[in-house]
């Protein structure tokens, strides 16, 4: 990774995402923080200083475009930070089209369009693209449908443009997680009906360790698949 390199990172509100920015915004690197709307944007430039925002709801990935057009996109690209996702759980037999669309539509089809928008600037600087996948993206369990089906869906498109992208130098790595001790993880504990407890799961800082790491690797290689599970 280039010195004062460029990175565009959603999720940057909380968990993982955060632990990245932290992290990046540390050692001097130019963050572009993506947020749902102009209150978190305000959000997001007071807690890392100096980093620029990017607006648009990743709910509605058929306006990102249009949202875009009328904001200054970064002319230079290094990584593009996939780490913002929602759940919603529930049996095949419950779930709602809504809820459905709502996962699909943030946590696979967003995804997809940023990366779309993103990548002339991605190929120009040879840069990387990093999806936060989960375990579910790896395996299915009960009521955890939805979900996993947008995560098994990720996987598919980070596979793909990877193939894609290989020849011409970008990079492209999916990292499993665990469950990691997060908002999201309180949430879904809540929809279980279990007490939750931050301190039996994985330090979101654990994983951003993780993703640095894919980012920082000498261009001789490249990590295309990496699994973090909880360690006690």
């Amino acid at each position: 990774m280039a010195d004062m390199a460029t990175h565009v990172i959603t999720g940057a509100g909380s968990g993982i995402g955060a632990a990245v920015a932290r992290r990046l915004h540390a050692r001097g690197d130019e963050l572009v923080l993506h947020a749902r709307d102009a209150g978190r944007a305000k959000e997001l430039a007071a807690a890392f200083p100096g980093a620029r925002t990017l607006v648009g709801d990743l709910a509605d990935p058929d306006r990102l475009s249009w949202a875009f057009s009328h904001q200054t996109l970064p002319e230079r690209v290094d990584s593009l930070l996939h780490i913002a996702g929602v759940v919603d759980l529930g049996p095949v037999g419950e779930l709602t089209p809504k809820s459905w669309r709502h996962q699909l539509d943030v946590n696979l089809i967003a995804p997809a369009e940023l990366t779309r928008l993103f990548l002339p600037q991605l190929r120009a600087s040879r840069g990387h693209v990093v999806f936060v996948n989960s375990g579910a993206g790896l395996s299915a369990h009960a009521d955890w449908s939805a979900y996993a089906a947008s995560k098994h869906g990720l996987k598919a498109l980070a596979d793909s443009l990877r193939q894609e992208e290989h020849a011409g130098g970008v990079r492209v790595t999916s990292v499993y997680p665990g469950r990691t001790a997060s908002r999201m993880q309180a949430k879904i504990h809540q929809q279980e009906g279990k007490e939750y407890d931050p301190g039996k799961w994985i330090d979101p800082d654990s994983v951003a360790t993780t993703i640095v790491m894919a980012l920082d690797l000498p261009r001789d290689a490249e990590v295309n698949d990496l699994t973090v599970r909880p360690g006690l």
